[in-house]
C-alpha cells in the first residue's frame, strides 16, 4: 500500500500536523479500516458512525488508497449541498496537501445548472419577444454580465437566483446540445464539467444525480463514467430518492409553464413568437400556437378531473389513486401532436440553432405525454399513484381550484436497488449518524430495518458510538403529564408548554413539529408573547427559504424556530445559539399518506405488521435524528423535551427511550407538580 490510513489518523501523523487539535478516535480507525476491508473485497457495508466519530475522513481515506493504489475510481454521493461542498471545498484538498501522491476529485453537478453561452446569446437577442416582464430581462442582464467573467458557469457561483422562466432559456440542455457545432463549444462550462469528471478519479456527487443515473441505467443508459465504488454518505436519506426517481410526476405547474415557455397568448411572446422561419413555412407555426392552445384546454380538463377524484376542497392535500383509469387522458394526444408539429417547425427553422431548440420542445412535449399515460394507466410496476394538490399557488392566481399534481413512487425500492446497485460488480458503503433503531447497533436486528428496505441483505453491518459525553451534555426531560396528540386540548397545552420550556432556556430553541397544521396552530398562539419576550421567531413556510430561517437563527441566540420535516435532519447549529430541542409529538408518518398506506400493505399481504416492521422503525430513526440536532461538538449542551406522552404511556415507547444514547436518563414528569425548574 502506497500509504498506511491508520498511520495518517493518528495523534502524531499528516492529518494531525495540519489540523489544530486533532483527535485520533478510535471509532474513526475502525470504520476506516472496515470501510477499506469492504472496498477491498467489493463488498457492502452498513455503517453508523455518529456525531463527532469523523466518519468523512473514515471513508475518504480508504477511498483515495484504492484510487492511488489500484488506479479505481470511486463515486461518493451525499444528500445535501452543504456536506458535498465541504468535501470538495475542505475535505478533500486537505488530505491531497496530506498525501505524497497524486489524485484528482471533482463535484458532479446535473446538466441544468450550467449556463450555455449560446443559449444565452439566442435569448439576450430575442428577450423582447421572450420575456414580456421587466424582472425576467432584468435577470437575463444579470445572469450575462456573470456568465462572461464566471470560471465554473454553475448557479452555484451566480450571485442571484433566477426565476426559473429566465434560466431555463439560458441553461444546458441535452436536447438542445449541438455537440462540437456548437460555435462556443470549446468554451462550454458544461462539456469542460464532463472531461474532468471523465479523467478524475474521486466523483462527489448528490443522491438525486445518483439516482437519476441508476434510472437511466435501468433503461439501458447513463451519464456518469464507470466506476468501482460507491459511497453513499447520509444513506438514512436514499429510500426516498430512490422511490421518486423510480417513480413518475406530471403537475400542472410544469405543463403551464412548459407552454408558456412556447407561447404565451396574454403576452404574445414565447419561444414560436421569436422563432425565424423559412419562407412559406407560417402556417405551419401558426399550426403549433394553437396546438399549444389546445394543450392548455386538455391540461385544464385533466388536472380539473383529478381534483374532482376528492370531494372538491380548495386546501392542500394528497390522495390516492387505487386503480388504474380513474379519469380520462383527455392530455397525451395532444401533447403528442404538439411533439410531432414541433418536429415540423424544426425541418423549417431559418437558424440551425433554433432546430435544435426545438427538438428540445418536442422531446419535452414527448415526455410529458409519456409521463401522463404512464400514471393514468399506473404502467409502473411496484408504484402507488396519487393526487396533491397546492391550493396556496392556485389562489395567488385567483382560481377556484388548487393546482394539481400526479405522482407515482416505488413502494419497495429494495429489488430496484439489489437488481441495480447491489448485484452490481462495485463495492457499495452505506453510512449515517442514523440507520439503526436502536442503541445495539452492533446486533443486526438494529439495522434489519434499513437492511431489508434498501435491498442489503447480505451487507455487514456495524455501530460505532459518538465519542461525545451526552449523559453529561444533555437533559433529557419528557413531559409525562401532556395530553395524548389526539385528544381535545393538546395544541393549547403544546403552546403552553413551548412557551415554558423556551423561557428555561431563554431561548436558543428548535421546535419540530410533525404537521405544518400544529405548528402554524402553536405558532398563531405563542409568535406575539415571544416576540414581546425579546425572542425573534422563525416559522417554516412562512415566506424565507430554510437556509435563510436557519441563518437568522443563528445570529440571535434568543432565537426560536419552528419546523417540520426537513429541520429534523442535515442541520448542523453548533455552540450556544441551540441549546434546546423540542419534540412535539413523536415523528411517526401521517397514516393517511399513500405511500404509508402501500407499504402497510405490501406488508400485510406478506402476513407481517406494519406498525411493528415498518412504522415504529422509521419513527424511531426519525426521533433519533431529531435528538441528533442538539449535540454537534464536544462543547456543546442543552436539552432535548418530549411533550408526546406516549413514549412512557404506550409500550411501544420504549423503543424511542432505547434509542437514546447511553448513560442518559431522561426526567419523567407525571404532573403538574413536576414542572418547577
Amino acid at each position: 500500500m502506497a500509504f498506511a490510513v491508520n498511520a495518517l489518523l493518528s495523534e502524531d501523523g499528516a492529518i494531525a500536523r495540519r489540523i489544530s487539535g486533532f483527535e485520533s478516535r478510535p471509532q474513526q480507525l475502525e470504520m476506516a479500516a472496515a470501510v477499506e476491508d469492504c472496498l477491498a473485497r467489493k463488498g457492502r457495508l452498513l455503517v453508523e458512525a455518529g456525531t463527532g466519530v469523523g466518519k468523512t475522513f473514515a471513508y475518504l481515506l480508504p477511498a483515495i488508497a484504492r484510487v492511488v493504489d489500484h488506479r479505481e475510481r470511486v463515486l461518493i454521493c451525499t444528500h445535501t449541498i452543504a456536506l458535498q461542498e465541504q468535501i470538495v471545498d475542505s475535505d478533500i484538498p486537505l488530505l491531497n496537501a496530506s498525501i505524497p501522491e497524486e489524485f484528482t476529485s471533482v463535484l458532479v453537478k446535473g446538466r441544468g445548472n450550467y449556463v450555455s453561452l449560446r443559449r444565452l446569446g439566442l435569448a439576450s437577442g430575442r428577450q423582447d419577444r421572450l420575456f414580456g416582464d421587466d424582472t425576467d430581462r432584468h435577470e437575463l442582464h444579470q445572469i450575462e454580465d456573470w456568465a462572461y467573467s464566471t470560471r465554473d458557469g454553475t448557479l452555484a457561483s451566480l450571485p442571484v437566483v433566477p426565476r426559473h422562466s429566465v434560466w431555463e432559456h439560458v441553461q444546458s440542455d441535452a436536447g438542445n446540445c449541438m455537440g462540437r457545432r456548437c460555435p462556443t463549444y470549446d468554451r462550454c462550462f458544461y462539456q469542460a464539467a464532463r472531461r474532468r469528471m471523465e479523467h478524475s478519479d474521486i466523483l462527489v456527487c448528490n443522491h438525486a444525480l445518483f439516482f437519476s443515473d441508476l434510472a437511466l441505467r435501468a433503461r439501458g443508459r447513463g451519464f456518469l463514467p464507470p466506476y468501482q465504488h460507491v459511497i453513499l454518505d447520509e444513506a438514512h436519506c436514499i429510500e426516498s430518492v430512490a422511490a421518486e426517481h423510480f417513480g413518475a410526476r406530471i403537475s400542472e405547474s410544469r405543463v403551464g409553464h412548459f407552454l408558456r415557455s412556447l407561447w404565451n397568448p396574454s403576452q404574445g411572446r414565447g419561444f414560436l413568437a421569436a422563432l425565424r422561419v423559412r419562407e412559406g413555412a407560417d402556417r405551419t407555426v401558426s399550426d403549433a400556437v394553437a396546438a399549444c392552445e389546445g394543450v392548455r384546454r386538455a391540461s385544464e380538463d385533466f388536472f380539473s378531473s383529478l381534483w374532482r377524484l376528492g370531494d372538491g376542497s380548495p386546501a392542500d392535500g394528497s390522495r390516492r389513486i387505487a386503480g388504474a383509469n380513474a379519469v380520462p387522458d383527455p392530455l397525451s394526444a395532444p401533447l403528442r401532436q404538439l411533439a410531432a408539429l414541433l418536429r415540423l417547425v424544426r425541418e423549417r427553422a431559418e437558424d440551425e440553432a433554433d432546430s435544435f431548440e426545438l427538438n428540445a420542445f418536442a422531446q419535452r412535449a414527448q415526455d410529458l405525454a409519456e409521463s401522463c399515460e404512464a400514471l393514468v394507466a399506473q404502467s409502473l410496476p411496484g408504484c402507488v399513484y396519487w393526487t396533491e394538490s397546492a391550493a396556496s399557488r392556485r389562489r395567488q392566481r385567483g382560481g377556484k381550484r388548487p393546482e394539481m399534481s400526479l405522482l407515482s413512487a416505488a413502494v419497495d425500492v429494495s429489488p430496484i436497488l439489489r437488481q441495480h446497485l447491489f448485484a452490481q460488480d462495485v463495492s457499495v458503503v452505506l453510512t449515517s449518524a442514523t440507520l439503526a433503531t436502536g442503541r445495539s447497533g452492533d446486533d443486526e436486528r438494529a439495522f434489519a430495518h434499513a437492511a431489508l428496505t434498501l435491498g442489503a441483505t447480505d451487507a455487514r453491518t456495524m455501530s460505532l458510538g459518538s465519542p461525545f459525553d451526552y449523559a453529561r451534555q444533555v437533559r433529557v426531560i419528557v413531559e409525562a403529564s401532556m395530553p395524548d396528540p389526539r385528544a381535545p386540548g393538546h395544541v393549547d397545552a403544546l403552546a403552553e408548554r413551548v412557551m415554558h420550556h423556551v423561557s428555561a432556556t431563554d431561548g436558543g430553541a428548535f421546535v419540530l413539529f410533525t404537521s405544518f397544521a400544529t405548528m402554524n396552530a402553536v405558532a398563531g398562539r405563542i409568535t406575539e408573547p415571544l416576540v414581546e419576550a425579546g425572542h425573534p421567531v422563525h416559522v417554516q413556510g412562512m415566506g424565507a427559504p430554510n437556509a435563510v430561517l436557519l441563518r437568522r437563527f443563528r445570529e440571535d441566540e434568543r432565537s426560536v424556530l419552528m419546523g417540520v420535516a426537513s429541520f429534523w435532519q442535515g442541520i448542523d447549529v453548533r455552540g450556544r445559539a441551540l441549546r434546546n430541542v423540542i419534540i412535539t409529538r413523536l415523528p411517526f408518518d401521517p397514516p393517511d399518506d399513500p405511500l404509508v398506506q402501500a407499504r402497510e400493505e405490501l406488508l400485510k399481504s406478506q402476513g407481517k405488521s406494519a406498525f411493528m416492521h415498518d412504522q415504529l422503525p422509521r419513527a424511531v430513526i426519525r426521533f433519533r435524528q431529531g435528538f441528533g440536532r442538539l449535540i454537534r461538538g464536544a462543547t456543546d449542551s442543552g436539552r432535548v423535551v418530549v411533550l408526546d406522552p406516549r413514549i412512557v404511556t404506550k409500550p411501544y415507547g420504549r423503543a424511542f427511550l432505547d434509542a437514546l444514547p447511553d448513560g442518559i436518563e431522561p426526567e419523567i414528569r407525571m404532573d403538574e407538580g413536576d414542572r418547577a425548574e
